[in-house]
């Protein structure tokens, strides 16, 4: 999804946000430095497999997936992160590690980390490694309906 389709779906559903715009930077935690973003503001997209099926587990920034605890709050018997070769053909127009946190925009359930859900505002990769959107934290989840779950560490 390319940030215009992304950022057409937030003015459609009457959503406040900021766009920021950056270098290139690829990781999480570079991101959110170069856009003056706290660690834990900032929710990084992770691909998971649970049991064969794609998820996005989103979380902080500044925290790590435990798929052992992923496991056992989804029930899942096998959790593995995703190949990029399992998952790029879902984001059609996005670069790789750039996905936006709305598994509703592309057919996936989408975990979200409790440390993140309490947050009043998070930033989050808008489809580049160049341009990042910043929105309430309770317009997110009135439009993705994410499972707020204990995963991280």
């Amino acid at each position: 999804m390319p940030v215009r389709k992304l950022k057409e779906f937030l003015d459609q559903e009457g959503v406040k946000y900021v766009t920021i715009s950056h270098s290139p930077a690829y990781t999480a935690q570079e991101v959110a430095q170069s856009v003056h973003v706290k660690g834990r503001d900032f929710a990084k997209t992770v691909i998971v497999d649970l049991d064969g099926k794609l998820a996005m587990a989103v979380l902080p920034a500044d925290r790590k997936i435990v798929l052992q605890d992923l496991r056992d709050v989804t029930g899942s018997d096998r959790v593995r992160f995703a190949s990029e070769e399992a998952f790029q053909q879902r984001f059609p127009g996005c670069e790789t590690g750039a996905m936006p946190p709305f598994g509703n925009l592309f057919g996936m359930e989408v975990f979200v980390s409790d440390a993140l859900a309490v947050e009043d505002e998070i930033a989050f990769n808008a489809g580049t490694h160049t341009e990042v959107i910043k929105l309430a934290y309770a317009d997110f989840e009135r439009l993705v309906h994410p499972q707020v779950l204990s995963f991280t560490t």
